[in-house]
């Protein structure tokens, strides 16, 4: 298990863990990260990630990703 800030691009994940405040894990859970769903980082700018969740794009900071465990 890693946080996804490590994560390769190209490569898929499952999401096996979101830490952080409620509020935070809420809101991930809002933008599709949920445990046992399938991500892909799609590319990284300057730290921070654009993955695809749930057919979807979605632009993570670098702090966000590190609290996301695949």
């Amino acid at each position: 298990m890693m946080p996804l800030s490590l994560a390769n691009v190209g490569e898929e994940y499952l999401v096996k863990k979101i830490g952080g405040k409620p509020e935070v894990k809420k809101h991930l859970e809002n933008l599709g990260f949920v445990v046992g769903s399938g991500i892909t980082v799609v590319n990284t700018l300057g730290g921070n990630l654009i993955v695809r969740v749930k057919e979807a794009r979605v632009a993570v900071s670098r702090e966000m990703a590190a609290k996301i465990m695949v």
